[in-house]
């Protein structure tokens, strides 16, 4: 984990864009001593975007389940996908 002053990101901010792509990990940014900014490469970003929608996706799905949503086997989905390529629905 790196943590840099705020005043680092005008000064170093090759360095700290560097780090963030090779080592794909965010660095910290303090102003007076408090956490105040989080500096992370796009890639990293859309990485963590994608997996906070998915996480959300299949909590939202084994709630229904949970709740007595019908669920289905593999070979009914699949029998089911078959349908639809073949246009026999």
């Amino acid at each position: 984990m790196m943590i840099k002053p705020s005043t680092c990101l005008r000064n170093e901010y090759n360095e700290i864009s560097n780090f963030c792509k090779t080592e794909n990990k965010p660095v910290f940014l303090t102003k007076n001593g408090e956490g105040d900014l989080v500096v992370m490469s796009i890639e990293a970003y859309t990485y963590r975007e994608e997996i906070l929608d998915l996480r959300e996706k299949l909590l939202e799905a084994e709630s229904h389940r949970l709740n007595g949503a019908k669920t289905y086997s593999i070979d009914e989905v699949n029998t089911r996908l078959e349908e639809i390529i073949n246009g026999s629905e």
